[in-house]
């Protein structure tokens, strides 16, 4: 504070809160009733025993597992997994005698895949559980027998008496009972709850202010009645019983846990909420669940794939069962070595019947290799992993912050590679919300020399002598801060009004009220930095900040605040010095969204009463007094110039009040302010209304919140990339279509459909008074709107012109309804770019989920504030910006990230790489389990459909497990087809991801007729090869055990080699993968068949003794696997020479050498999928084609 952090203030007038008594009426009356039942005993913690009820410890669990839950829920969320079941029911009917193979060779690798994915599950609980541990264990101090000691906060109890100090988080949800302030005054950040950054004001109260040390709450016994816990962050209804009074409680007194205390060296309150009773944690609720489309559509895959395994099933069984029925006829014995005369139900040709039943069961095991085990394990872990590459990339890291990108979830990694809609927030997000001072009207005169980014936009568009006009200015602006450093919110440059200059101004006296007014009317907090002695504020806003600042720049420095005055450092235009002033601060009419302003009543030295009042142009001037409107046109002109130029405008105004008006309206609004009944806010406001009336006009400023750095660059590789970019923001209408000028969301000569709410008809229609008309008309005006600007959109698609659609909040809301919904979406997505102005955070919601449900497309939104929480929320894929509104965005995102310009690469090279992985890795899985299942198949068909595999029971298992499970896991992760620079250059190859191209179902379908040739080219060489042909030196044939092996040694090398094929990007780590694979096997054959013939069965020195010794064994691996590849190759070979992909086109560039030739890149990049009709290159090609269109004509 400026006076020391030592000294105590009283602050208590600065909200003009009511200490005292409060009457008891409306909600209160409900204390004690159902669902506020709640009594809390004040620093008597054994009074609870003779209370009928428990409350809950200040212990908090936000671990999804306890020790004795995690294994009952943990194997239910596995096996809800359709794939899962079934193997688990294989897995039993493989202890039966179905099963055409042993009962440990197929629970092995369920346990395996089942235990990975369980102890991934453990891992991230376990990280939770030690953030639990950490949070449980901080220390606070608690009075216990007469002293404060420091406990830890999950031994906290309801009624206990804490101690908080500067800068602590309050460890429960308290009622505030005394501070460092004699007030009972407090500052909370209230980050963690809402992510605003700007402070509250609390204040205990007055009966328990004087409670200021330790040694006073000895003997100190209260009662607490109150509502019941509930999840409601802003409402809060009790009671305190002190003694025989009795006092009301209200949202005021209490501070919710996980809040900060802030600029107030210490406070003393009780403990009414515990743990998971607090608000904090009634609210929260997990995160919606989000699955890509990717993930969605490959379960619909391996549905269609169990589809086939029972057909293929049904097939074996009906062939088994007719065959088993012929065993038998006229005493002939068809398959006499089956001895179907004594045999079991298996193969009675009695009970043909039942035995295809039965043999339909054991064909559904044994074709189970079609489904991959492990596929949904290998796709978390490749989605952990990705996941780690987007956290490391530094070129999303942003060193001014210490911030990099953070994936929060690993589950839509995919996604970021197919949006078609982006839709983001403005304040915060494509702006910094980082205001700076740069004009001002001041008694019609404007004032500021200062070029803004959307008026270097503006020079740009309208011709190169503005262009030159604007450049000449920076150049004085440069100048002028060479002499003099920046200031952080103050980027004002005119010489008429800096260094004291404005005392010789025609109009000093309205200048001096001007800066006044900025330097009193806030609720900013000064702190002087002992070492430099220079003032900081912390503000409620970066407005105000900025406003505070100005003030100090320009003569007016606000150094102090106490209990009942502001202090000021101001320049004297009498004497032409600097005087130190006071100023008694009476009340504070507060800012709200639906009020738009803010005032304080403060008492000069002189004995004046001043009503100082800023606010929104659209409620100012219709408050000015008839006398009060001297500089209104020149004012309003000025507005309108600033909000052309994307500048925030408050219009400032100020009135005396006499005495007896004064005493009057103080009257009503204690009364008002210290009500306790639902409708508090709307009296408060209704009596503040009466006397913010009759202004006198000073002028208005305007404050710029710059684009980002990057901004304008990241909107055209965007829309370069075809994906389309829609701005939803609160801002009005001009601002927001000038900051749309400023990124080339907008440019010269796109129309534009501009659906206004402010037409002369809606406007009469408001006048007149009647809602329901009013609102019916509005309504019809909208969709007439909506209406003509299909027809502009429909004759633009003939000229190939591109639109803008730009529409407020009110129109919205009717644009939004059940029956207008769907052609306003049409319109929308015909444009090329969509500005929503006055957008509240509900409409927000609603214009993305209008976006995500009825397009089918996948929809991003980023966003930066609380406000778009139910954006991100809604969206397929929500990015938070981690900036100065807090991080409640980011605690409701999927995916964090810094600045605006880090979604360039996010999407254009994380998400393009992330969805091509994603999907060569899953339709490779299933090209390498049908390949295998089909060679299962065949042999079937082979042997009868008897049920007998060629493939030992531990091949079988290992398949998925080791031999063919790193090379795809390595494919997921390392894999790129073009580089990150280039993924930049040809933004275009971005659509291959919007169109699915590389994911749809005739891709997939491709991928398993390969598997399907594979398996056919496996299984016909090798029984046809080896069937009657001599193997060993004796002479004997081939037996099953070494035909299983070889089919097996070749199915290996097939699947390996195939992906060695489709990999774009080699690294050691798929070398090492792919080759260590195959080798693996091998070395498997050796220590296997070296076992026992009890426990290596069929695989008995089967490599050593009959494999590895016979030529034909690794000539016929050889032919096979050339052979399998062959179809492969000859379509990869054909399709990148006739029919190429856009991402081959470009390895075709470097292939030739002519990544670097501007002239062949260019011819590349004009396949377009989609002309691009935003960005900065859009506005160059619109340009150059106009100039080529003059040109023509002369």
């Amino acid at each position: 504070m400026a006076n020391g952090r030592g000294k105590k203030q009283q602050l208590g007038r600065i909200h003009s809160f009511s200490s005292g008594k409060t009457s008891f009426s409306g909600e209160h009356s409900l204390v004690g009733g159902p669902g506020f039942s709640r009594v809390v005993c004040c620093n008597d913690p054994e009074a609870y025993e003779a209370l009928p009820v428990k409350y809950t410890d200040n212990r908090v669990r936000t671990t999804k597992y306890t020790l004795a839950t995690f294994l009952p829920k943990s194997l239910f969320e596995q096996f809800r997994r359709a794939a899962n079941v079934y193997f688990l029911l294989c897995a039993i009917l493989s202890f039966t005698p179905l099963s055409p193979y042993s009962a440990v060779s197929t629970v092995l690798p369920l346990v395996v895949v089942i235990g990975a994915t369980m102890g991934k599950e453990i891992l991230e609980d376990w990280r939770r559980k030690r953030q639990d541990i950490e949070m449980n264990n901080r220390k606070v101090k608690v009075h216990r027998g007469g002293i404060f000691d420091d406990t830890r906060w999950m031994d906290l109890k309801v009624g206990d008496i804490v101690k908080v100090e500067r800068d602590e988080f309050f460890p429960a949800d308290l009622i505030l009972l005394s501070s460092s302030y004699e007030d009972a005054i407090c500052y909370v950040e209230t980050t963690n709850l809402d992510g605003e950054t700007n402070l509250k004001l609390k204040q205990g109260l007055e009966a328990t202010s004087s409670f200021q040390d330790d040694f006073r709450f000895q003997n100190f016994k209260a009662l607490v009645r109150c509502e019941d816990p509930n999840a409601n962050l802003y409402s809060f209804i009790g009671s305190l019983e002190l003694g025989e009074e009795q006092y009301a409680l209200s949202p005021q007194q209490l501070l919710l846990r996980d809040s900060k205390l802030r600029n107030t060296d210490y406070i003393f309150g009780v403990v009414v909420f515990t743990g998971h009773d607090t608000k904090v944690m009634q609210n929260s609720t997990p995160p919606p669940s989000k699955r890509s489309k990717i993930e969605r559509r490959t379960d619909k895959i391996v549905y269609f794939l169990f589809a086939v395994l029972v057909l293929m099933s049904l097939i074996g069984s009906i062939i088994f069962g007719i065959d088993t029925s012929k065993d038998l006829g006229n005493g002939w014995m068809t398959r006499w070595y089956l001895r179907p005369d004594d045999t079991t139900i298996y193969y009675d040709p009695k009970r043909a019947g039942i035995a295809a039943i039965l043999q339909f069961l054991t064909d559904l095991m044994l074709y189970s290799y079609l489904i991959p085990i492990s596929l949904y394990v290998s796709i978390e872990i490749v989605k952990v992993l990705q996941s780690v590459f987007i956290n490391q990339d530094v070129h999303m890291y942003y060193e001014e912050a210490d911030k990099p990108a953070h994936a929060r979830t690993s589950n839509l990694n995919e996604e970021l590679g197919e949006v078609n809609t982006i839709l983001s927030d403005k304040t915060g997000t494509l702006t910094c919300n980082s205001m700076e001072f740069i004009k001002c009207s001041i008694a019609g005169i404007s004032y500021g020399c200062g070029v803004t980014e959307v008026e270097r936009a503006l020079a740009t568009r309208k011709g190169s002598s503005l262009s030159q006009e604007v450049t000449e200015i920076e150049g004085h602006l440069e100048e002028a801060k060479e002499e003099k450093p920046s200031v952080k919110g103050f980027n004002f440059v005119d010489e008429r009004i800096m260094n004291g200059s404005w005392i010789n101004e025609p109009r000093a006296d309205v200048i001096q009220n001007f800066l006044r007014l900025l330097a009193i009317c806030h609720t900013a907090i000064p702190e002087i930095d002992e070492e430099t002695g220079r003032t900081s504020y912390e503000a409620e806003s970066p407005d105000e900040a900025a406003f505070v600042i100005a003030a100090r720049e320009l003569g007016f420095e606000f150094y102090e605040r106490t209990q009942t005055s502001i202090s000021l450092h101001e320049l004297d235009p009498v004497s032409g010095k600097r005087i130190d002033s006071s100023y008694k601060l009476l009340n504070v009419l507060e800012f709200s969204s639906s009020r738009k302003r803010m005032s304080v009543i403060v008492r000069t030295k002189e004995g004046k009463l001043l009503l100082l009042c800023k606010g929104a142009d659209s409620v100012m001037f219709e408050r000015l007094a008839k006398h009060g409107q001297e500089f209104s046109e020149q004012t309003k002109v000025h507005i309108n110039e600033y909000a052309g130029a994307g500048l925030r405008t408050m219009v400032l105004a100020y009135r005396e009040i006499d005495e007896e008006e004064y005493v009057a309206f103080n009257e009503e609004f204690t009364q008002a302010k210290n009500s306790v009944s639902a409708d508090r806010d709307e009296m408060v406001e209704s009596v503040a209304e009466k006397i913010e009336k009759d202004l006198i006009l000073l002028g208005a400023t305007a404050v710029e919140d710059k684009l980002q750095s990057g901004v304008p660059e990241c909107i055209d590789k965007l829309a370069q990339a075809g994906i389309k970019i829609w701005v939803l923001t609160g801002d009005k209408m001009e601002t927001a279509i000038n900051i749309g000028y400023a990124c080339s969301l907008l440019r010269q000569g796109m129309k534009q459909i501009i659906i206004n709410s402010e037409t002369p008809e809606n406007k009469a229609f408001e006048k007149s008074g009647e809602s329901s008309a009013t609102a019916e008309a509005f309504k019809a005006s909208v969709i007439r709107q909506i209406k003509e600007g299909k027809d502009l959109l429909a004759a633009s698609n003939e000229s190939l012109e591109a639109l803008a659609l730009i529409i407020d909040g009110k129109s919205l809301t009717h644009a939004l309804e059940d029956d207008v919904k769907d052609i306003f979406l049409e319109l929308a997505i015909g444009c090329a770019s969509v500005i929503c102005c006055r957008s509240s955070p509900k409409q927000k919601a609603l214009v993305t989920r209008l976006v995500k449900i009825k397009t089918g497309m996948t929809t991003l939104a980023i966003g930066d504030g609380a406000n778009d929480v139910g954006m991100l929320q809604e969206a397929d894929i929500g990015i938070g910006i981690s900036g100065v509104e807090g991080m409640q965005a980011v605690m409701s995102s999927d995916i964090a990230i810094a600045q605006f310009r880090f979604l360039e690469r996010l999407l254009l090279v994380h998400g393009h790489w992330c969805y091509r992985r994603m999907s060569a890795m899953i339709c490779y899985f299933f090209y390498k389990n049908i390949a295998f299942g089909f060679t299962l198949f065949f042999f079937e068909a082979y042997a009868s459909f008897s049920g007998q595999t060629e493939y030992n029971d531990w091949y079988l298992s290992f398949y998925n497990v080791f031999f063919t499970s790193l090379p795809v896991i390595a494919l997921g992760v390392f894999d790129q087809d073009v580089s990150a620079q280039l993924c930049l250059k040809f933004p275009l190859l971005y659509q291959e991801g919007v169109q699915n191209l590389l994911f749809s179902w005739s891709r997939i379908l491709g991928w398993a007729l390969n598997g399907v040739l594979s398996a056919t080219f496996i299984y016909f060489f090798c029984i046809r090869a080896m069937e009657y042909q001599t193997f060993r030196k004796g002479g004997e044939i081939v037996g099953l055990e070494t035909l299983g092996t070889t089919m097996y040694t070749c199915v290996v090398w097939a699947v390996n080699c195939q992906m060695a094929l489709s990999i774009n990007y080699f690294t050691y780590i798929q070398h090492l993968f792919i080759w260590g694979s195959i080798i693996f096997w091998y070395i498997f054959l050796l220590a296997y068949g070296a076992m026992d013939p009890y426990t290596s069965t069929t695989a008995y020195q089967v490599f050593i003794e009959a494999c590895a010794p016979a030529p034909s064994f690794w000539l016929l691996t050889l032919f096979v696997l050339i052979s399998s590849l062959l179809p492969y190759f000859l379509y990869s070979a054909i399709q990148m020479r006739f029919f190429p992909l856009y991402h081959q086109m470009i390895q075709w560039i470097l292939a030739d050498g002519q990544s670097d030739d501007p002239e062949y890149c260019e011819m590349v990049r004009q396949r377009s999928l989609r002309p691009t009709t935003v960005g900065f290159t859009a506005r160059f090609e619109s340009k150059s084609q106009h100039s080529r269109e003059q040109l023509e004509c002369l």
